[in-house]
Parts: C-alpha cells; sequence; structure tokens
C-alpha cells in the first residue's frame, strides 16, 4: 500500500474522506472506535487499544481488522507527525434498510489523523472545575465497557454547560451512582483508598483507566472497583479524571465543594510521566 503521510483519513485503506450512506455505523452507530495519543510518529498503548477494539468487535459480532492491516495504515498517516490524534472506526459497512444484518455485510475500516488538541494550559497542575449532568446513562450490560459509535447520551450531556471554564461533565446511573464523565474516567480517593466506578452496567472502560489502576497497584495503594454513590464521591479526599489524551486532571471543584490537588494525585501523575515513552509504539 502506498498512501501520501500527509493523508488525513483513509477509508478501507483508500485516501478519501467518505463512506457509503447506508452504512451500518451512519444509520445505527453499529461499529466500534478507539482514540489514540500520538507522540513521536508512534500511537500510545497501542496493544491496549487494538485489545479493546477487539473485545468491541467481537461484542457486536464485528470481524476485527487483522492488526498489521492496522498497523500498516496509521503508520502511513503518522509518519512525520510529532504529536497527533489516531482515531480508528470499524463499522458493519453496507447493509440496506432495516435492523436485520445482512449476510454480506463488508467491514468498515477508517483510518483518522488530527491535529493533537488545542492547549489546556494548568489543567494537569492546578486542576479542573467540573459540573453534574442533569442526563443519567441508561443501563445496558450488553454494550458497558466498549466505545461503539452510539454516543447520544454523551451529546446531550456536553450540551448542557457551555462555560468555558467548566472542564467537564459528570454522569450518573438512574441510582445516583456516578459513573464517569462524558469524554472521561473518575477516580476518588478516601482515607487513602482510590476508588473508580463499576462500569458493568454503563460507561466506557478506559485504556487510561486501566493504566491508572495498574500503576496504583504498583505503588502499594488500596483500590477498588464498585459502584461509587453520588453522596461518597463528594466527601472524597481527592478526586482526579483520566483519558487517552489529558493523561490524569485532578478536580479541584464542583459546585461549592474544593477539593485541593493530593498526594495520591501526584504519585499517580508522577507514574503516568514515566510512563510517557513506555507506553508508545506498538506495545503495552
Amino acid at each position: 500500500m502506498t498512501v501520501d503521510s500527509s493523508c488525513l483519513m483513509l477509508v478501507n485503506g483508500e485516501r478519501q474522506d467518505c463512506i457509503s450512506s447506508l452504512d451500518r455505523g451512519l444509520l445505527f452507530g453499529d461499529g466500534v472506535f478507539e482514540t489514540l495519543a500520538v507522540f513521536g510518529d508512534e500511537p500510545r498503548f497501542w496493544v491496549r487499544h487494538l485489545r479493546r477494539l477487539g473485545a468491541g468487535c467481537r461484542r457486536l459480532g464485528l470481524p476485527l481488522p487483522e492488526e498489521v492491516l492496522l498497523r500498516d495504515e496509521a503508520t502511513a498517516l503518522l509518519t512525520g507527525n510529532e504529536a497527533c490524534v489516531l482515531k480508528i472506526i470499524v463499522t458493519r459497512g453496507a447493509g440496506g434498510r432495516g435492523y436485520q444484518v445482512a449476510g454480506n455485510t463488508q467491514p468498515t475500516r477508517i483510518l483518522q489523523r488530527h491535529p493533537w488538541p488545542a492547549g489546556s494550559p494548568g489543567c494537569a497542575d492546578q486542576g479542573v472545575q467540573v459540573r453534574l449532568c442533569t442526563l443519567r446513562l441508561g443501563s445496558n450490560p450488553q454494550l458497558a465497557g466498549i466505545k461503539h459509535l452510539n454516543r447520544l447520551e454523551q451529546v446531550l450531556a456536553r450540551q448542557e454547560w457551555t462555560d468555558p471554564d467548566i472542564r467537564e461533565g459528570l454522569l450518573l446511573d438512574d441510582e445516583s451512582n456516578v459513573i464517569e464523565g462524558t469524554m472521561s474516567n473518575l477516580f476518588a480517593v478516601n482515607g487513602g483508598v482510590l476508588t473508580t466506578p463499576d462500569l458493568s452496567r454503563c460507561g466506557v472502560a478506559g485504556i487510561m483507566r486501566t493504566v491508572v489502576l495498574e500503576q496504583a497497584d504498583h505503588l502499594g495503594l488500596d483500590v477498588t472497583v464498585r459502584p461509587l454513590p453520588l453522596a461518597e464521591m463528594e466527601q472524597a479526599d481527592e478526586l482526579f479524571l483520566t483519558n487517552s489524551l489529558i493523561g490524569l486532571w485532578p478536580v479541584t471543584g464542583l459546585g461549592k465543594r474544593t477539593w485541593a490537588v493530593g498526594a495520591v494525585t501526584r504519585q499517580l501523575q508522577d507514574r503516568l510521566a514515566n510512563l510517557k515513552t513506555e507506553g508508545t509504539a506498538w506495545r503495552d
């Protein structure tokens, strides 16, 4: 495959920016995606992202593209870009009208290269303000954890505020448990114990969430994954957010409640900083 390294998008390996209007990813959100941070031409946590992409494909009954194919196409897109964002999308492909999947459907494979997002000065060091969203996440264990293409809950939740000082909105389930942010996973520290919400009923199991849990274990921290009631979260000693692009942002304000950036948060930030090169390339 020969592709101009300046291209921004590949669809099934071809340089183009359009798909069929009958693609089920467009019609029904029938597909999965991954968003990867790229440094020095190398996508960070490539193996982990491919593993979750595969889990999502299996959950939806989609064939996973061969890793060597995805790697070759990613290389073609990323060469010569010091820092950018790689998005990988797999849809069920064009399948005609109706929910039933036709037997001859061929998956659509899309790789996109985006500029690195505009800077968020001070967020990692000084922390961020967040808010509670009124939208509640629906319970659906069959889709929980994976990054499927139907993000309407997150789209609606993100429309709830325009204040640029609010950097994230927190989402609850129908039992008033905190699940995640619109674009991030949440962690709370209370009495030295690190807790992140259980995602078996809804939410996305982020790559950075997994990395933080592993690093916390290496540090010898007490860690729990369980339902996190809103009232308990509001009484936490520390809060922070994670995703593959932001890394780790301390939470310093929610309404009238404020937090200092705590020792556990700083410990984990230091651990992630040391992983900046170890977590790149085509490996964990």
